[in-house]
């Protein structure tokens, strides 16, 4: 069977400046927008995005619309479901010209599971293509996802947020397959649900070919010092941190591990970086981790062992790519912070140059001059950063005496 998620080549290309395969199939974007995974490395908002992205979906369906007449019957259909006709004219006119829909029949099915009349016309607002998918199909992908919903309250919410992945039903044998694979694996059936609605790709693959992904990372887990007994678990944490990694190979993740030994860094610490990169150094090539370890090297002029710890210190610095790494430099450099206090505190290059500007104007409203003072302050997400301030404005609005303390007068 042809995999409907074959492009992965493209992942290896340019992330943290955005991961794109096509207005389509745009699987995350800047994944450093937000900080809901990792405080360090802010690789939160790939579920946000991810989730908002669409997917490769291959079907029959003719978008060829020469010569072609709206369906009447879909148009009268729609408006009786208070469903915004000009609003899929705009995006989807295709799916209006199609001899056969099933509108009835889905909005139908959409109310057995607790949509109200205002959700059902959203659902079909935000993926028109749904009515074009037939009971069966749609009975079928509803039994299926309740294997990892809790009820169908929870279903039908999830429908309503991620309607194009419910109703990709052209692998549906794919998605079974790989939901019970997860599940005798140990994955959660909350962390299933998330992939299935943020990471859709994933379950595309043959489950064959998700196993041996998943083979592949024991093995080299297991070489690289791992131990047996923190296997399942250190497996199940990489995926459910970052399912994307079963979009790559087994001979990618290879490459990648041989790369970071041959660079001098022990088994012991690649698993550390493992850890810290949630699995998403399997996104990138040698090539690119070696142009960003060069100019790391280059800007704070330190040799190969000093790197070796700069990295380990702060993994961004093998993880984006070198215009990400200049970007944020010259907007901490302008701010008047100086390449020997970065060297220090390498790990103010994972925020944005936005956040670091909006940072330093809050600190430097307390008086706190930033560019002769240590970095530490503008480092880690947001509450740890409100956290810091917030014992700064603390020290500096505490009152130079004792307010309670006795008033000592001569007699």
């Amino acid at each position: 069977m042809e995999d409907c998620c074959s492009f992965s080549t493209g992942l290896n290309a340019t992330m943290f400046r955005g991961v794109a395969y096509g207005a389509k199939d745009t699987f995350t974007l800047l994944l450093t927008r937000s900080q809901y995974y990792n405080p360090g490395l802010n690789f939160s908002s790939i579920w946000a995005e991810v989730a908002n992205r669409s997917f490769p979906v291959y079907s029959t369906y003719t978008t060829d619309t020469k010569s072609r007449e709206e369906n009447k019957k879909t148009i009268d259909s729609l408006y009786r479901l208070s469903v915004d006709i000009k609003k899929i004219r705009r995006v989807k006119e295709w799916v209006l010209l199609q001899d056969v829909a099933y509108v009835k029949e889905i909005s139908g099915i959409l109310q057995e599971m607790g949509a109200d009349e205002t959700a059902v016309a959203n659902i079909l607002e935000r993926y028109p293509e749904a009515i074009l998918h037939t009971p069966a199909e749609i009975n079928s992908q509803r039994a299926l996802w309740q294997l990892v919903c809790q009820n169908e309250k929870q279903l039908i919410k999830l429908i309503e947020q991620f309607p194009e992945s419910f109703f990709t039903t052209e692998y549906h044998e794919n998605q079974k397959a790989n939901i019970l694979f997860f599940q005798e694996l140990g994955l959660k059936n909350n962390i299933i649900t998330r992939f299935l609605t943020s990471a859709p790709n994933v379950f595309c693959n043959p489950v064959e070919k998700n196993k041996n992904v998943i083979e592949a990372l024991q093995r080299n887990y297991l070489s690289l010092g791992g131990s047996d007994a923190n296997m399942k678990i250190w497996i199940l944490k990489l995926l459910s941190q970052n399912p994307f990694i079963l979009l790559n190979t087994s001979t990618v993740i290879q490459e990648n591990l041989e790369f970071l030994q041959k660079n001098g860094f022990t088994d012991h610490e690649v698993l550390q970086l493992l850890s810290k990169l949630k699995g998403f150094i399997f996104q990138l090539t040698p090539t690119t981790m070696q142009k960003s370890m060069l100019f790391s090297k280059n800007v704070f002029k330190c040799s190969d062992q000093e790197l070796k710890q700069l990295v380990l210190k702060c993994p961004a610095l093998l993880y984006y790519s070198v215009l990400v790494l200049e970007e944020r430099l010259e907007g901490l450099l302008k701010e008047g912070i100086s390449v020997a206090q970065i060297r220090e505190t390498p790990m103010v290059l994972e925020l944005t140059t936005q956040i670091v500007q909006y940072r330093i104007k809050k600190l430097s409203a307390l008086g706190y001059d930033i560019k002769s003072g240590t970095l530490e302050s503008l480092n880690g997400t947001k509450k740890d950063f409100e956290v810091n301030y917030g014992k700064i404005q603390s020290k500096k609005e505490r009152p130079i005496f004792n307010p309670v303390a006795p008033i000592h007068t001569e007699d």
